[in-house]
């Protein structure tokens, strides 16, 4: 899940003569959330089965995108990215979806970050992007980690964390402290 609601309001501000403009070189802040389904599930069960598991699996997301103001901008198959005006909602909202889709059986797994996000026409992308991808193939099935710049950000928020212990993430640079976040 990103934050976006930011990066259409500075598109919105724009004269209309503008908005239909590529703003793909703006760099603009974001906090991703990306939500990612086991595949596995899919084999075990069969393609009709998994695709009305898959679609009471983007109702789920959906009113738990509508209930923390995040926009969907992305899926593919079992996986979304959405975006929200903040990395608590970003990280409130992928921790009710991760409980929420339990009743149907299956489990997520969630990566938060934020930085700098390019917006591509109704999508959004960048190294803040990837990051968040990169972050999420680290959680667990059911787990929800973010990076330390989301956990900083929240502070006070009452959201509470878990080390998760510093982590290489595949094509991006340094070393990475995650945390795991809690309700």
């Amino acid at each position: 899940m990103i934050w976006k609601p930011c990066c259409q309001t500075f598109r919105n501000s724009l004269p209309a003569s503008a908005r239909s403009i590529p703003l793909i070189a703006s760099s603009l802040p974001c906090s991703s959330s990306i939500l990612h389904l086991s595949t596995e599930r899919a084999a075990e069960l069969g393609d009709t089965p998994w695709r009305n598991l898959l679609n009471s699996y983007y109702a789920v997301v959906r009113k738990e995108l509508a209930r923390f103001r995040g926009k969907e901008t992305h899926t593919t198959g079992d996986s979304f990215l959405a975006t929200f005006d903040g990395p608590a909602r970003a990280v409130r909202c992928a921790l009710a979806i991760a409980l929420a889709v339990r009743q149907l059986g299956i489990e997520v797994r969630a990566g938060v970050h934020t930085g700098e996000c390019e917006l591509m026409g109704d999508n959004v992308g960048g190294i803040a992007v990837h990051t968040g991808a990169r972050i999420m193939a680290k959680a667990e099935p059911g787990g929800v980690l973010v990076s330390r710049t989301v956990k900083d950000l929240v502070s006070g928020s009452g959201i509470n964390f878990q080390d998760h212990g510093v982590h290489q993430l595949k094509g991006i640079p340094g070393e990475w402290r995650l945390f795991s976040a809690r309700s």
